[in-house]
């Protein structure tokens, strides 16, 4: 069976360029109509200019497919409703968002400049979150809704010189557990994608047979699959150079320690058993975690 998005509706940030552009063109040409979002900015975010947009709507219209350019910052919510307004005048729905859009501003956190670590934040994570705000109404109205995060292996695992970046892209992993525990009685699938691909915010960091591996197109799958109305939710999905990995926020079992003065001691003597990984597991929702130390303190006085 072919993965169709016919009669879909996506809206997909940052898609003039890299990544975003080939999630725009891939989904247009499985049948979605789409809504190419970008401000047009440098990697560094400074800058603007509708032209990347509307360049990558022409590639789609030249392809027979249907697609709107918009030009709003993912940082200003007011121009993101502006944008899921103009798609819903449009095609009247909104089935499919792809948070896309992003830049860099890498430096190692002791020359980090504060300002910069704000604006990685707030393009990276409120950008997410003012477009999902956007969308949520229209979602649930239709009791349909796909919503794909792009998190990163830097923000799942860190990376020298990207603590701004690396702390944005963490912090959609933690907006997608709520909002696909949320969106569940409404149908609305919320995901992650953890992409490793050779683009323009990753140039110069890599040798040329690496990135030639790392051809962006080896992503997309990873990305249909997680739009596509078989979609799981609240799944981490990483892609790169044809491999996919799934990534886990996990609990241990740990210990029962109780309270008292040696229990710091305890805890220190005995860490390596609390972080031991057999018989962990991946809680439903943040409730598991009480379940959990409540269940152990009740069994170890009797109860």
């Amino acid at each position: 069976m072919a993965m169709d998005f016919q009669g879909r509706v996506a809206i997909v940030t940052g898609a003039g360029g890299g990544l975003g552009r080939l999630h725009a063109l891939a989904l247009a040409q499985r049948g979605a109509k789409v809504v190419v979002n970008d401000l047009g900015g440098a990697v560094d975010g400074s800058g603007s200019s509708a032209t990347a947009a509307q360049k990558v709507v022409d590639e789609i219209r030249a392809a027979g497919g249907e697609a709107i350019a918009n030009a709003a910052s993912v940082t200003d919510f007011e121009a993101v409703q502006a944008m899921v307004e103009q798609t819903m005048h449009a095609w009247g729905r909104v089935d499919i968002l792809v948070n896309n859009a992003g830049i860099l501003r890498d430096k190692s956190f002791a020359k980090m400049d504060m300002a910069d670590f704000r604006l990685v934040v707030d393009v990276h994570l409120m950008g997410a979150a003012n477009c999902c705000k956007a969308v949520w109404p229209h979602m649930q109205e239709q009791n349909y809704g796909r919503i794909v995060m792009t998190t990163s292996s830097t923000g799942l695992y860190g990376n020298f010189g990207q603590a701004n970046y690396g702390a944005a892209k963490l912090a959609q992993v933690g907006l997608m557990q709520t909002l696909a525990i949320e969106g569940a009685k409404n149908n609305i699938h919320v995901n992650a994608l953890a992409p490793t691909a050779a683009t323009r915010m990753t140039a110069g960091l890599m040798p040329e047979p690496v990135l030639e591996a790392l051809k962006p197109e080896a992503v997309v799958p990873a990305m249909l699959v997680l739009a596509h109305e078989s979609a799981p939710t609240r799944t981490i999905l990483c892609a790169g150079a044809g491999g996919f990995e799934a990534a886990h926020i996990t609990m241990t079992e740990g210990v029962y320690l109780g309270l008292g003065d040696q229990v710091p001691e305890q805890l220190a003597a005995r860490l390596a058993e609390v972080t031991a990984s057999e018989g962990q597991q991946v809680p439903g929702s943040g409730a598991v975690q009480g379940q959990v130390e409540v269940g152990k303190a009740m069994k170890a006085h009797g109860h």
